[in-house]
């Protein structure tokens, strides 16, 4: 059974000095690097979301800047599938359902940006059209939130994010239990 990897949004403006800066963003591109990596070992699919925002007074992944770029952390390969996306589901208008359901792909490991928004979006509906998703939390990131005057801290925004993914979404792991697994993780 082969599994596919989708990197959401690695992107520049996430980083330090970045329009739109994360809390723990590193941390998460390396662990999506490890992940990467080990992809790219037993030469299974990798597939790179590149968000290009398309919306009127957008301030972040602007096309044609240094923001919009997938950063060097996890930097394509020339053989490797980049998908430019508008909106927060990956699978949205992008063509990644289909070239998934023609290389008969049905498992999807997913990772990256951010974890309230484009992450949640895209294991949701991955569930919804069949994929069976795993989402590696440590490999994602996201940011401060306020809703009706509360501060909601990224820690606590990604938490829930990952509790309310785990049942029935995804299978939720860490960086280090998927790469523990890896020998059954992929089988072909």
């Amino acid at each position: 059974m082969i599994k596919a990897l989708i990197i959401v949004d690695v992107q520049n403006d996430y980083f330090k000095g970045g329009s739109m800066e994360l809390i723990n963003m590193d941390t998460a591109a390396n662990n999506c690097r490890q992940l990467l990596e080990k992809f790219r070992e037993y030469d299974f699919p990798i597939f790179h979301i590149q968000h290009l925002a398309s919306r009127e007074g957008a301030t972040f992944f602007v096309p044609d800047t240094k923001g919009c770029e997938i950063h060097d952390s996890v930097k394509p390969k020339e053989n490797e599938v980049v998908l430019t996306k508008n909106y927060p589901n990956s699978f949205r208008e992008t063509g990644l359902d289909k070239i998934l359901r023609e290389a008969n792909i049905s498992n999807i490991v997913v990772c990256g940006a951010m974890s309230h928004m484009c992450i949640d979006s895209t294991v949701r509906a991955g569930f919804d059209l069949g994929y069976s998703c795993e989402l590696v939390s440590d490999a994602c990131a996201t940011r401060n939130l306020e809703f009706e005057g509360k501060n909601i801290a990224s820690a606590n925004v990604h938490a829930s994010f990952m509790a309310a993914l785990s049942i029935p979404f995804a299978s939720v792991t860490t960086t280090g239990d998927f790469l523990e697994n890896s020998k059954t993780s992929f089988k072909k």
